[in-house]
């Protein structure tokens, strides 16, 4: 499967919204093990928001191993890259440590309810 996520998105990468759209476009490709294509080339503005949501979240369901074997990010600049891959890292971390998820879960329960 190969997205053009110029075509999608346009040329910013940058709301959880679109992410959520192409994770949920990817999730039952990477559950079947099968190549997922996505060409970022032309896209010039990113944002973690995006990458938490299309890429990072897929952690909750693949293993980092699958996702880097099956997802193929192309036309990535240097940017983008380096967010998915700090997206990619904290997702793992948060995956396999139980302390950290529940501070993180509670700091994002307190900015959801505008606590200080």
């Amino acid at each position: 499967m190969r997205i053009q996520i110029i075509e999608t998105f346009g040329p910013r990468c940058i709301t959880d919204a679109d992410g959520q759209k192409l994770h949920d476009e990817v999730l039952p490709h990477l559950r079947e093990n099968t190549d997922v294509y996505l060409d970022f080339t032309d896209v010039r503005q990113f944002a973690s928001p995006f990458f938490n949501y299309s890429v990072g979240q897929l952690l909750n369901d693949v293993t980092e191993d699958e996702l880097r074997k099956f997802l193929h990010l192309e036309g990535l600049n240097e940017t983008g890259r380096s967010v998915v891959e700090r997206v990619i890292s904290n997702a793992s971390k948060n995956k396999s440590n139980n302390d950290y998820r529940r501070i993180v879960d509670s700091i994002l329960e307190q900015q959801s309810r505008g606590d200080d």
